[in-house]
């Protein structure tokens, strides 16, 4: 190995497929104008994650960098972190955006490992700990409930198209479904009481007029980070933060995107129920009516204040108090 390799700084991307990982190792050293790569496959079984692991922690391992893949890659995120290797699980997107910027359109295994080993050393995102187990627990239930709802979504579409024969075995699926669902919403419910620290972060989000159960334990499964972060980083994560679209003839457009779709969908029909019902949003989202602003406008608005207020909840572990304003 080049002496200069012991040195540098080792930045890994990891591509994450279902029986296989393909790895980048990628040694950089600015000072010196020093940089090498190094690419490999390893199944993706016991023995691949441990000789994955092993190579790491031989080297001044600086961050590790996993695509979000839809729970495939959870099994070697956990392996990583367990050793205390620096990683992020980053959104795919951000990915394709930097290959895009960089002018790596081609697409392959290797390829992506590649890309997010220079992602790793060019934005260098800042690692952040997993979730707790419990955590972790209740955001599987929380996907599950999410998935029953869909299919059922999906099989009363087709129900009101199908003929008589496919009706009965339709019907048949949606009744197990619903069952299913029921179980879902009863597991969700133990894992809710048999935590503590669950169960009182719950309480305190629902104190909060709007708030039902599902947008609470939503937000407990979605953003771990609830009650950590400012309120813009928070906005930001979520994705109801407005963002610029400055280009060509489009000025001082501002919208919303990205962030978790989950959350942001839960906090949208929790947004439109507070206004209703919370004193403090409905007044909020009247003023912004008053002042011009379309109605959509002015409830992502009100998903921002919603969502401020209960960030404010679980920092200072308080139940919501309607506000006092003195009288005249």
């Amino acid at each position: 190995m080049d002496p200069m390799m012991t040195t540098a700084r080792l930045f890994a991307g990891v591509d994450v497929s279902k029986d296989r990982l393909d790895v980048c190792l990628r040694w950089s050293e600015p000072e010196r104008h020093y940089e090498e790569e190094e690419a490999f496959v390893v199944d993706y079984d016991d023995s691949g994650i441990d000789a994955l692991v092993s190579r790491l922690l031989e080297e001044r391992t600086v961050l590790v960098i996993l695509e979000a893949t839809g729970g495939f890659e959870r099994t070697v995120v956990g392996a990583l972190a367990a050793e205390g290797l620096p990683l992020v699980v980053v959104n795919p997107r951000q990915v394709r955006d930097f290959a895009r910027a960089t002018g790596r359109l081609a697409k392959t295994d290797r390829i992506d490992a590649a890309i997010l080993a220079r992602f790793a050393e060019a934005v260098r995102p800042a690692p952040k700990p997993l979730p707790d187990r419990e955590i972790r627990a209740l955001q599987a239930i929380v996907a599950r409930r999410r998935q029953l709802l869909g299919m059922l979504a999906a099989e009363n579409n087709r129900l009101a198209a199908a003929p008589k024969p496919v009706a009965k075995r339709i019907e048949a699926h949606v009744r197990w479904l619903e069952k299913e669902l029921s179980r879902t919403e009863r597991d969700l419910e133990a894992a809710i009481e048999s935590s503590p620290v669950l169960g009182e972060n719950e309480a305190l989000l629902r104190s909060v007029p709007g708030v039902g159960p599902v947008l609470a334990r939503t937000l407990l499964a979605g953003v771990p980070e609830l009650g950590t972060l400012t309120h813009k980083r928070l906005a930001a994560l979520v994705g109801v933060a407005p963002l610029n679209r400055d280009s060509g003839t489009l000025r001082g457009h501002r919208s919303v995107w990205g962030g978790r779709a989950e959350v942001r969908a839960a906090l949208y029909m929790g947004a439109l129920v507070a206004t209703r019902h919370n004193a403090v949003i409905g007044e909020f989202y009247e003023r912004l009516l008053a002042a011009g602003k379309p109605k959509k406008v002015a409830l992502v608005a009100c998903m921002r204040k919603l969502l401020s207020i209960l960030n404010a909840v679980l920092k200072h572990r308080t139940p919501w108090r309607v506000p006092h304003h003195p009288s005249p």
